[in-house]
Formats: C-alpha cells, structure tokens, sequence
C-alpha cells in the first residue's frame, strides 16, 4: 500500500537550517527580529522542503492578515499593460476594500510566491487564469490556504468564478459568419506561465469556440492561423504582423481580447486598409475603451468588475467558515456588443495588395 509523505514541519526546517524552531518562526512571522542573511537561509531551507507555515497554527498564534493575495496569470510587468486585468483588479478592489482588507499582487513565476508569503501572509487567494497544475497554485493548496479559481478549470473543492469562453467566441465567431465571412484568423492570448502547451486554459476554450462555429458552417481555423501573444495593444499587434508577413490577407479577425484586437487595428491601417471596409474584427472583454476605439469595437462583453467583486465574496465566505460549507460555482453571462468594426466582407477585386 502506498503512503502519503509526511508534510514538512518546524522542526524539520530548524534542524536543516541549524536553528531553533522559534527562529524558524520568525523568518516567517518576524523576520525583522532576525539577520537578513539568516531569514533568508531559513526560508532557502524551507523552500528546499516544500514547507510552509500552516494556517491553522498561525492563526492561533496571530490575528487574521487582513490581506488577500492575488495571483495574476502573468508576470506583473505584461498583466498591469493589459486594460482587462485594471477592470477585475478594480473589481477586486472595491470589494476588499468596503470589506476591511486589502490586497496583495503576487506573480506566478516560480519562486515568488513562496518569497512573497514568507514577508507578507494572507488569508487567502484569488488566483486568475491558472491551470489547476501549476505549480504555484499547487503550493497555496499544500499550505492549506483559502482560495478561489476565476477563469480556470475548478477544483471542486474550491470555490471558482469564470464565463462561458467557449459559447462567448462562438457567439463571435457566428457573427462573422453571418455577415459572410469565409476567410478568418484568430489572435489568441499565449499560455500563462507553466500553462503548457497553447492549446490550455483560456485561449483553448475560446479556440475551441471558434472552431465550432466554423465547423457547424463546414469550415477550419487550421492552427497556422492562429497567432499568440501578450493580451496588450503591442501583443495584438504583433500577432497582426506575424500574419500579414506569413502573407495571410483575411476578411476578418477573431481576437481574443480587446486590447489585442485594438493593437491588429493599428497594423491594418498601416498597411493601407481600412476597417471594416477591408477587413474586420471582433474583439472580448468590452473593456471600457471598446467603444471609443475607432471604429467602435464589437467585441463580447463579459462582466469583468463583477467577477472581480464575486472573486472576493467567495474567498471572504471560504475565510469565516473554514470548517467547510457549500462550495459555490459561478458561471457570469456573457453577450455579443456589435459596433463599427464589422461589416460584410470586401470583394477581393477592391483590395490593393490582397491574395
């Protein structure tokens, strides 16, 4: 029969680290009662174990942190360029304000996790747009914290708030078809962090959105036509020239969020199309600046401040009762916004420099 490894404690750490278990303490707790290097050598010691401080010991040793943590799906410096992840932040926000707690932004690249919680504790996290493997979010569930999944596969312990990606780029997708649209490619949003390969998390269901509609009208998005990048107005455009070089002239763009489809505008008009005379896109998000873009954008609008606000409502219930309860999954509606920058498609013989 196998076992389960015995987890990490204390102790374990002190007699690695050549401490005593109160030292190992306050590395964690204290640090500021300690010598740097020697913090730091403990916590190097601990990270090496796989140990964290448990929850339950702590918070019979000190008050709630009144922090929650947030887990972006990318690195800090690509996630604060992206308009989307302002709209859920501001979300998260004002919930955790008018709730008495406030927020720390923590990165998934490895390692900076267990950094960050060993200075600044939380309570809890909301963890955004993660697959269920990585393997940050595999250290906050062996530390037994609280935590909410938004826009991820659930675990279904955990409480989780998401959209239908899936149905919200068909409903796109459909769209385009409608107006008659044969010739497409999709800008996708690349993988997070340790997501794998670009077929996972979010840009995989919204694909596979897409594919869908093109198929029920006996049609392909071949993955040579799909191009990823950063969800930005730069990633948009680059993933826009790639397939202008690649020598695709589509009638239409499916992009995966707003930002990028604003960045796909700006390498169409370079290049002397107009939009949507020559060429049209649909976006995702409806961040606030879609409809100010020119053209307005169509794009499928997702509540994204609510699902932020929902994040926290649900991680602040999984706090007060952490001997269980209901576990709520929230699934938010999604709606297709039509604006300015669809049309039917050009005929071939109108275009300068088409295929």
């Amino acid at each position: 029969m196998q076992t389960r490894s015995r987890r990490p404690r204390i102790a374990d750490v002190a007699r690695e680290a050549g401490v005593s278990k109160t030292a190992v303490s306050f590395a964690f707790n204290n640090p500021a009662r300690l010598n740097a290097g020697t913090a730091s050598h403990i916590r190097e010691v601990a990270r090496n174990l796989g140990y964290l401080p448990h929850p339950v010991a702590r918070l019979l040793t000190q008050p709630r942190t009144l922090m929650l943590g947030v887990l972006t799906p990318q690195a800090l410096s690509v996630v604060y360029r992206n308009p989307w992840f302002g709209h859920i932040s501001e979300g998260i926000a004002l919930a955790a304000e008018a709730a008495g707690y406030g927020l720390s932004f923590l990165s998934p690249l490895r390692g900076s996790l267990f950094e960050s919680f060993g200075r600044a504790p939380v309570d809890g996290f909301i963890v955004i747009g993660l697959s269920r493997q990585h393997p940050e979010v595999e250290e906050i569930r062996r530390a037994g914290l609280p935590l909410v999944m938004v826009d991820s596969d659930p675990f279904p312990e955990h409480a989780s708030v998401e959209i239908d990606d899936a149905a919200g780029a068909r409903a796109a997708a459909e769209h385009l078809l409608a107006l008659g649209h044969r010739d497409l490619v999709a800008i996708g949003v690349e993988p997070a962090i340790a997501e794998g390969q670009s077929g996972a998390g979010l840009t995989g269901r919204r694909l596979a959105g897409y594919r869908a509609a093109l198929a029920a009208a006996g049609l392909e998005l071949p993955d040579d036509r799909l191009f990823v990048g950063p969800a930005t107005i730069p990633g948009g455009a680059l993933c826009m020239r790639r397939a202008w070089d690649a020598g695709l002239r589509p009638t239409a763009v499916l992009a995966m969020s707003d930002a990028m489809a604003i960045g796909a505008q700006h390498v169409v008009r370079d290049e002397g199309w107009a939009v949507p005379a020559d060429l049209s896109i649909v976006g995702f998000d409806d961040i606030d600046f879609a409809q100010y873009s020119d053209p307005p954008l169509t794009t499928v609008h997702q509540p994204i401040r609510s699902k932020g606000e929902e994040a926290v409502r649900l991680l602040l219930a999984t706090i007060e009762h952490p001997d269980g309860g209901p576990v709520e999954h929230r699934r938010l509606e999604t709606r297709l916004v039509v604006r300015g920058s669809t049309a039917p498609p050009r005929s071939t013989k109108e275009v300068v420099g088409g295929v």
